[in-house]
């Protein structure tokens, strides 16, 4: 989507948002976070547009952004017991040329395509990527482990620590957002090979 100010689309907006706790539960805290974060976010780009710091402004909006979606879930769950232990992940671009800000929280993915190479940006916030980085678990062994699967921050969890990315955009990108549904299944390579055959965005889209 794209965020207009004054007729002109100043930035563009993805999100993923993959819920856990359980049937509806998840799927309402994924709503409520894609909700309250695309509002923060209009809110900030019309703040921060033009400003000198827009760069640095930004980066702390987004995290102010996931840190309000948290105690939105948060807040709601305490209110309604039906509405107990909901949580999301959530990963974010705005992209503002020249820049892609990125929040990251949980283990939703994103991915930058160029030039026929697939890197992988942010990092999964799960128990046992935390392991391996601190070397108490091989790094082969932890793309087996359960623990893949248990995150070490979410947004509504017991813990959040939105990570904030900024990196050069450049033309020719191309930008896949995914939740873990997608990267359990598929493999980094058969990625790279959809996205350097891609004719459009739905085709790709629907291949994966």
């Amino acid at each position: 989507t794209g965020i207009p100010l004054e007729e002109e689309r100043v930035a563009s907006l993805m999100m993923v948002a993959d819920g856990v706790g359980g049937g509806l539960m998840g799927e309402r805290a994924s709503r409520m976070a894609l909700q309250v974060a695309t509002q923060y976010i209009v809110e900030s780009a019309r703040c921060f547009y033009g400003a000198e710091e827009a760069g640095l402004s930004l980066g702390k909006a987004l995290e102010e952004g996931a840190k309000r979606c948290n105690d939105v879930i948060q807040e709601r769950a305490a209110a309604d017991p039906d509405s107990a232990g909901m949580a999301t992940t959530l990963t974010l671009l705005v992209a503002v040329w020249p820049w892609i800000y990125l929040l990251q929280v949980g283990d939703s993915r994103y991915y930058n395509f160029h030039n026929g190479v697939l890197r992988q940006i942010t990092r999964d916030q799960t128990v046992a990527q935390e392991l391996a980085d601190q070397g108490l678990l091989p790094r082969d062994l932890a793309l087996k482990s359960p623990l893949t699967h248990v995150l070490s921050s979410s947004i509504g969890g017991q813990q959040t620590a939105p990570v904030v990315t900024r990196i050069p955009s450049n033309w020719g990108d191309v930008h896949l957002l995914c939740s873990d549904g997608l990267t359990r299944h598929v493999s980094d390579a058969r990625l790279a090979e959809r996205l350097g055959a891609m004719k459009n965005a739905k085709q790709v889209a629907e291949q994966l």
